[in-house]
């Protein structure tokens, strides 16, 4: 069975293409959503609390905006979060991964997947681009951000020119191409090649 990561920066359609593979019968790991169930572990909550300050708590668990201020303002704040959730995230995938062993490939979808250098644990990697424009439009509708914040959380990931370079196959998500065409003819490609 091959892994393959799905990635694209923010607003880049990565999980629209998640579900594209989905009805495909692919099974898709969300690392993302995992990651926010992670977020109210009791372990994990301890550790938050240690880190940020009990501001970061309500009722037992993470306030996931107030979170969010803190560590896309600040890098090194962003990467001790990242350092608890990974791992765990990672640890779930694998469990995950294992009750799929009869896939020809799974896909595990995530923001980061460079930025954390999860991608070098995939056999092939696919990247959904779309212009930075269009990117910060889609995620203001989506989550009702400010452009500001938006640029702000797009300031933590790698640009995508460093990504395609690290990439496998790239999906144009500009609204001037179809996707589920581009996904389809992915879909074979990786379906027949060799484990």
């Amino acid at each position: 069975m091959l892994k393959v990561g799905l990635t694209g920066n923010i607003g880049s359609g990565k999980s629209m293409v998640a579900r594209i593979f989905e009805t495909l019968q692919v099974p898709v790991f969300y690392a993302d959503q995992e990651a926010k169930k992670i977020l109210d572990f009791p372990e994990v909550v301890t550790q938050l609390e240690a880190l940020f300050g009990n501001g970061i708590i309500v009722n037992g668990k993470a306030d996931r905006q107030a979170l969010a201020q803190i560590v896309f303002a600040d890098k090194n704040r962003l990467e001790q979060l990242n350092s608890i959730i990974h791992p765990a995230v990672r640890a779930g995938f694998q469990t995950w991964a294992s009750t799929h062993h009869n896939a020809a490939y799974v896909v595990y979808e995530a923001a980061i997947l460079h930025e954390s250098g999860h991608y070098k644990q995939m056999d092939k990697v696919i990247l959904v681009v779309a212009n930075q424009k269009l990117r910060t439009k889609r995620v203001m509708q989506r989550d009702g951000l400010s452009e500001t914040l938006v640029v702000q959380r797009m300031a933590n990931q790698w640009p995508e020119t460093k990504k395609i370079a690290l990439s496998d196959f790239i999906i144009n998500n500009n609204e001037t191409e179809l996707l589920i065409p581009q996904v389809v003819k992915i879909h074979a490609g990786i379906a027949n090649y060799p484990t």
